[in-house]
């Protein structure tokens, strides 16, 4: 049986942290699905920046916007909405033998509005609608700011990806902020039945600490320790009775989401995050090479908690603050949103100013 098969029947998500227009029109993604068990995928700003420097898929998209006068924002989003609408209808038999659970895709917020609750509610609440999709997530930053904004997004009926998480108190945060919509929707008569994940990031940690003086033990290690915490953390949420009450209302879990799974060390093993993170009733989201990779020669290991706080003690023995690091982290990870949305921008009005000219 191939490994993203036994994956899948073990009862993790396997989702794929890609998405081209090219893909969808070629059947690649359609393949992904037939052949490695991929139910659902996630999109960033770097992902479609990718996709239109390196394609001339979006050229004629992008000329036609330029002739309406519309921003290179607006042109984008209308570019995303068309590409994973399409995809999230590739997605939607999954979504519906699933009851919800799975067949998702996911679509984020401008991250310029990290900081903005009242702004990122407005257009998590704009794009959904716009899209039009049953099966389409909104990605908001599990920020100070993004939290209230997650909050009032589930209250008002829209599904969220809750993104840039760092650590099992971000992740906590960001579970409170689900739960209490959830509970307001049951008090006000509401269906509570929204869906959520939340997306832990796990290969930053081991590229933040890969230059500091940690034993040669512990290298590549952190990251999968943290989500081993969180994994815990998560486990225990679900299981408690607030949460529990909730379910027995017609709510349901919000699942833990494993992202930035691709190994960045080159010394280590291309499957390393996706080996290690193997749990049931969770979500993997991976490049497509680590995807492939793992097809072709992975195999299924196992996340013990207990052994993550072990881990985790040698770390903060190699004066590691964990805590420290998750907000410097998250912070980092806002401003490298900024910075890529920024790219993004750029490369729209550079490429329409070029279709323009010719």
């Amino acid at each position: 049986m191939k490994s993203t098969k036994k994956l899948h029947e073990l009862g993790q998500s396997l989702w794929l942290d890609n998405i081209t227009r090219g893909m969808v029109n070629s059947g690649t993604l359609k393949s992904y699905i037939n052949e490695y068990s991929v139910t659902g995928l996630t999109s960033n700003p770097t992902i479609f920046d990718h996709a239109i420097r390196n394609s001339r898929d979006y050229d004629e998209a992008i000329h036609q916007g330029i002739e309406k006068g519309k921003t290179p924002e607006e042109i984008f989003f209308g570019m995303a909405i068309e590409d994973l609408s399409r995809a999230a209808d590739l997605f939607l038999s999954i979504h519906t033998l699933t009851n919800m659970v799975d067949g998702w895709v996911s679509l984020e917020v401008s991250p310029l509005l990290a900081h903005d609750t009242s702004r990122t509610l407005a257009a998590a609440k704009a794009l959904y609608a716009r899209a039009g999709r049953p099966n389409l997530f909104i990605k908001i930053p599990g920020t100070r700011e993004g939290l209230p904004a997650i909050e009032e997004a589930i209250f008002s009926g829209v599904p969220v990806n809750v993104t840039l998480l760092f650590s099992s108190e971000q992740y906590a945060a960001a579970a409170e902020a689900y739960l209490k919509a959830v509970e307001r929707r049951i008090e006000a008569g509401l269906d509570p039945n929204v869906t959520s994940v939340a997306s832990l990031f796990v290969s930053r940690w081991d590229v933040a600490v890969a230059r500091r003086a940690v034993p040669q033990h512990l290298h590549n290690r952190l990251g999968i320790a943290i989500a081993g915490q969180t994994l815990e953390s998560y486990e225990s949420l679900i299981a408690s009775r607030r949460w529990q009450r909730v379910f027995n209302a017609g709510a349901r879990a919000q699942r833990l989401l494993f992202a930035s799974t691709g190994t960045k060390d080159p010394k280590a093993p291309d499957t390393l995050y996706v080996e290690s993170l193997a749990a049931p009733f969770t979500i993997n989201t991976m490049p497509e090479a680590t995807l492939k990779a793992f097809d072709d020669h992975g195999a299924i290991g196992s996340l013990v908690p207990a052994r993550a706080y072990e881990l985790l003690a040698e770390f903060a023995d190699a004066d590691i603050d964990v805590g420290a690091l998750a907000a410097q982290l998250q912070d980092e990870g806002a401003a490298s949103f900024v910075n890529s949305w920024n790219d993004l921008i750029a490369s729209i009005a550079s490429k329409g100013r070029g279709l323009q000219a010719a």
